[in-house]
């Protein structure tokens, strides 16, 4: 394997880096989703249980302690129940905004590799074949077929590492961000159902 790796010659060290990147990412955001989703499957339930009982702090101290992005979204809204409901909207969509970035983490670098991972393997393939035709063109191909062979093996390595890189990265960055919008919508549906209670709760604190 490592004489493989060697035969494919210098671009195989980016490809390497590539590589390590990918599944760096892959793994780090595959545990986050996983924890995230989790915690807001346990979260909803308690935290109207808390409003409803118009126990408000203890309600912010939960969101406090769940801290995924649709927990600090619940959050805003509480922490803003005193204001009129038109406004406590507004002030959930700018926070849910603000946490959409802590959703997508790392993904727009996954998309970039899978694509940059493509290219240098393409590059590997004209490198080589460049050799190749020029170990032809020196009329060496005779004298010294290993150096042909070398040339040729370059080539096909760098583009076979290139799209082994490439493949897994487009697959994982697809589904990674089909999750992501998943989780937008239950972000959307958790801030919705919490700003109706504590709208709710006020307007019944104000005996309206």
């Amino acid at each position: 394997m490592i004489e493989l790796i060697q035969s494919g010659g210098l671009l195989m060290i980016p490809l390497g880096l590539c590589a390590l990147l990918a599944t760096f990412i892959i793994i780090e955001r595959a545990f986050y989703y996983a924890r995230i989703k989790k915690k807001d499957d346990l979260f909803l339930d308690r935290l109207l249980s808390l409003i409803s009982s118009c126990r408000f702090e203890e309600a912010l101290s939960w969101c406090n302690s769940v801290k995924t992005p649709a927990a600090q979204v619940a959050a805003k809204a509480v922490l803003l129940r005193h204001m009129p409901e038109h406004d406590v909207r507004e002030l959930v969509e700018v926070e849910l905004d603000k946490q959409l970035p802590r959703l997508d983490r790392f993904l727009t670098a996954l998309g970039t590799i899978a694509n940059v991972s493509t290219l240098l393997g393409l590059l590997g393939t004209v490198t080589g074949n460049i050799q190749a035709f020029g170990v032809l063109g020196g009329g060496q191909s005779m004298g010294n077929p290993a150096l042909l062979a070398g040339s040729i093996s370059e080539a096909l390595i760098t583009t076979a590492a290139g799209l082994c890189i490439s493949i897994p990265a487009v697959i994982f960055h697809n589904y990674f961000v089909s999750i992501v919008r998943k989780r937008i919508a239950t972000m959307e549906a958790i801030a919705s159902s919490v700003v109706i209670q504590v709208c709710g709760r006020n307007l019944v604190g104000k005996g309206l």
